[in-house]
């Protein structure tokens, strides 16, 4: 039998053999097909990657990438703000680049570039894989790759885009040296600060030129490529900091690790701090406050990346008032600026900067903010940032996850409401806390029993601590959150009782989100800075213009909650609470002070039931960045939220709402947080001085404006003595006077030497639905020529007073032997 023939029988033989046997298993392919079929798709797979790669040409460089200016409108849609964008870049050749900082490169974005092919299927499968398993979105790509991205294609992430990329990647390999495609590389990328190359980023973050960049400098503008904008140590959050900080280590590390430098030189290695951000042109004034927002808002939400936002061809039409911007910029230097005089004190009245931030409850949207005097003399947008604890502008949000929390109160087991009574005794050790805390009221008053009403109107620390615990710190950390203050901010752990008053570090416009919450019924928006988008000249082959996200409201609070904290927080702003210096509104407004210790800043968070707006100060040193105390700015010996921040508020909210109709708040407050036995709220009680009074003990004067605010660890005062529901006897320890409109009626008993009295003109009543101002004029201002604290206009601080004896039972005497309040590990010691 011939060969043919046996091979012919075996097949014969096969496939009666597959005959015999079911159907279902004759249906299923034999292991010959399954191989051929493999076997011929990887043959049509290579044929056709063969013909593309023959095919698919390399495009012109940057035929797809013409560098415009970007176009920012104010809300108007007409009324340029400023036009940046400009490409920032300067070529240069491979010579011109140390080798240190090539290697550094190297070893941050792509360890095998000397030995890849120019893409790397080992590394996109490990971070496919690594994406897949919830390790982080991670990207493949290598150096290659990412030089056609910059140089040839676009930024849009689509897989025909991304096939491209790697067919070209492979042509460019096979054509071009590996310098050549390092030094493209390294010109086109983007490193932060609008500077695109390597030559511009040197210039930008060290004022060098390329070719004096050190080991570290290299390996930090290496770390930049990951995320440009997020790792600029200068500007960053703290979080972002230590993440630019990490990747600044590992790419030393993986030098050592591919042999570039030795163990030695990596541990000599300290990090190279950057210069400070120099301001861009054209953007003076508060352009550049107003573009930062923007860009902000844009890539935080991932609708433009960096690169793709500062390529430039852009027209942003942003939700800025031009009005109310103006308005911001003027109240600032009306109430601050003009009383400064860093002349005659330049060690106080010096580096005194504002953050503040103005948001529609309604919307969410952003109609104005204040980053500072000038963006050309301070590129530092003091609007954003994250680094200021909000002190007792907190305390609401302690208030509102108490009252919704549904638990009983340490005091009385009953559920917690507005009505609440606390004992309000200065440096009371808080119970059952994770740690040990016992914050002092400010000046040292004890309060005795009060309601969290009154607490919130006199800004008692020790009250709000315990209710903070009460409410469940973990529970108060979720309704901040849900209300718009970052998770991610340092001062947000519920491990930590200093939690509660304040030590949190959200940046104006987070904290405008918030009380913009409160004002809209607990209804919340993330507050957004832009309109409209879209390309400035459009063309074939532009980027597609992504959607805006949409803008829906969520429900951080029911609305009985939220409208019970604003019932307490229109106290505040009422003759007798910290806030009473926002009275010169005249107009329904609700609000909280806040004063952090060491005086280190101060806060006013207020609103009118059409605009939410906050306003904070504080000190900086240009060099170090380090936080200063307010202690003796404009010559004042404290500086309180009730003073600058709430005079500044009400001078721009006066100006903003002028001339518009005079809305009252329309509440539907918890049944249980109304006063018992009446319908609604009531004024704050106040205090009355004992009967057994020494003859000496004199009462303090009755200013007209706002107190001092509450703080993280230092607390406020407010409320002049009237006759009201008896309330307990607030004592406290003589302290000198505290700063600018610091000016709420002392509830207390003030022992002090014989002085000639302060003038103080008579107080205006809160506006009330039945009682409003005409809607057209503003009330003139009650702020006295001389306020409490001077001697004269100059504005002299007042010099301490000495105490006299304390009358039996009026009095706590100073002690000092009275142990120190027990500091929280994570919160700043009380002042």
């Amino acid at each position: 039998m011939t060969l043919s023939t046996r091979r012919s029988a075996r097949r014969a033989a096969r496939r009666e053999a597959r005959r015999a046997l079911p159907l279902l298993r004759r249906l299923l392919p034999t292991w010959r097909m399954c191989l051929g079929a493999v076997l011929g798709a990887l043959l049509i797979a290579v044929g056709a990657f063969a013909v593309l790669y023959v095919i698919v040409p390399l495009p012109d460089p940057n035929a797809q990438a013409v560098a415009q200016s970007n176009v920012y409108l104010y809300a108007d849609g007409v009324t340029e703000i400023a036009r940046t964008g400009t490409v920032n870049r300067t070529d240069v050749g491979i010579e011109r680049i140390p080798v240190s900082t090539r290697q550094a490169v190297v070893s941050a974005e792509d360890r095998t570039f000397y030995q890849n092919r120019g893409i790397d299927l080992k590394g996109m499968v490990r971070a496919g894989w690594n994406t897949l398993t919830g390790q982080g979105m991670q990207g493949g790509s290598t150096i290659t790759q990412q030089y056609v991205k910059n140089y040839y294609l676009t930024q849009s992430r689509t897989i025909e885009r991304k096939g491209r990329e790697l067919l070209i990647a492979l042509k460019v390999d096979q054509q071009r040296d590996k310098n050549e495609i390092l030094a493209g590389y390294l010109n086109t990328s983007y490193f932060g600060r609008g500077a695109y190359g390597i030559q511009s980023a040197a210039r930008a973050y060290y004022g060098v030129d390329v070719s004096e960049l050190t080991l570290p400098q290299s390996a930090y503008l290496a770390a930049l490529l990951q995320a440009p904008s997020a790792y600029d140590v200068k500007t960053a959050t703290p979080a972002n900091r230590e993440r630019a900080l990490a990747r600044w280590q590992y790419t030393l590390d993986g030098m050592v690790q591919l042999g570039f430098i030795s163990a030695t030189e990596r541990a000599d290695a300290a990090f190279p701090d950057p210069i400070d951000p120099q301001p861009a042109t054209g953007l003076a004034g508060q352009a550049g406050y107003l573009v930062g927002v923007a860009d902000d808002y844009l890539v935080t939400n991932r609708i433009l990346d960096s690169a793709t936002l500062k390529a430039g061809g852009w027209r942003i039409t942003t939700t800025f008032d031009q009005d109310k911007q103006d308005a911001f910029a003027r109240a600032v230097h009306e109430e601050l600026t003009g009383e400064l005089d860093p002349a005659a004190r330049p060690a106080t009245d010096t580096d005194v900067r504002v953050a503040g931030a103005s948001v529609e409850p309604a919307t969410g949207r952003v109609v104005a903010v204040y980053g500072g005097p000038d963006y050309a003399k301070q590129p530092y947008n003091d609007a954003l940032r994250q680094d200021n604890q909000i002190g007792s502008t907190f305390k609401p949000i302690d208030l509102a996850a108490g009252i919704s929390s549904h638990r009983g109160s340490s005091s009385d087991g009953l559920p917690i409401s507005t009505e609440t009574r606390y004992d309000g005794t200065s440096e009371r050790p808080v119970t059952d806390g994770p740690t040990p805390y016992a914050p002092p009221n400010e000046d040292d008053i004890d309060y005795g029993s009060i309601t969290l009403r009154q607490a919130m109107v006199k800004s008692v620390n020790s009250v709000y601590a315990q209710e903070g615990v009460d409410a469940g710190l973990a529970h108060v950390r979720e309704t901040a959150v849900r209300l718009g203050i970052p998770a991610d901010v340092p001062g947000m752990d519920p491990a930590n009782t200093s939690m509660t008053l304040g030590t949190a570090t959200p940046s104006a416009l987070d904290l405008a989100g918030v009380y913009a919450a409160l004002a809209n019924h607990g209804e919340a928006h993330r507050p957004w800075s832009v309109a409209g988008l879209e390309r400035v000249n459009p063309g074939p082959g532009q980027l597609d213009v992504p959607d805006l996200p949409d803008r829906p409201a969520t429900t951080a609070l029911d609305r009985g909650t939220a409208d019970a904290v604003t019932d307490v927080l229109r106290d505040v702003v009422g003759p007798h609470g910290t806030g009473a210096a926002a009275l010169d509104l005249g107009r329904p407004a609700a609000g909280k002070t806040g004063t952090t210790d060491a005086n280190l800043s101060a806060w006013f968070a207020g609103y009118t039931p059409e605009l939410a707006t906050t306003v904070g100060l504080f000190r900086e040193n240009p060099k170090t960045h380090a936080k200063e105390p307010l202690a003796g700015t404009a010559g004042y010996a404290r500086i309180n939220g009730g003073a600058f921040p709430t005079r500044i508020w009400t001078s721009y909210m006066g100006d903003v709402l002028d001339g518009t109709v005079v809305r009252s708040f329309d509440l539907q407050p918890t049944e249980a947080t109304k006063w018992p036995g009446t319908t609604g709220p009531s004024t704050t009680p106040s205090t009355t001085a004992p009967a057994s009074a020494s003859p000496s003990a004199t009462l303090a004067p009755s200013p007209p404006t706002g107190g001092p605010g509450g703080t993280a660890g230092t607390g406020g005062t407010g409320g002049a003595p009237v006759p009201a529901a008896p309330a307990p006897t607030a004592t406290r320890r003589p302290t000198a006077t505290t700063g600018p409109g610091s000016t709420a009626p002392d509830p207390v008993i003030t022992i002090v030497t014989p002085e000639p009295p302060t003038p103080v003109p008579p107080t205006r009543p809160e506006p009330t639905q039945t009682q409003q101002p005409s809607p057209t004029a503003r009330p003139t201002s009650t702020r006295p020529t001389t306020e409490p604290g001077t001697t004269s206009p100059t504005r002299t601080p007042e010099p301490t007073r000495s105490p006299a004896p304390p009358p039996t039972g009026a009095v706590k005497p100073p002690s000092t032997s009275r142990p120190p309040a027990t500091a929280d590990p994570a919160g700043p010691p009380p002042a």
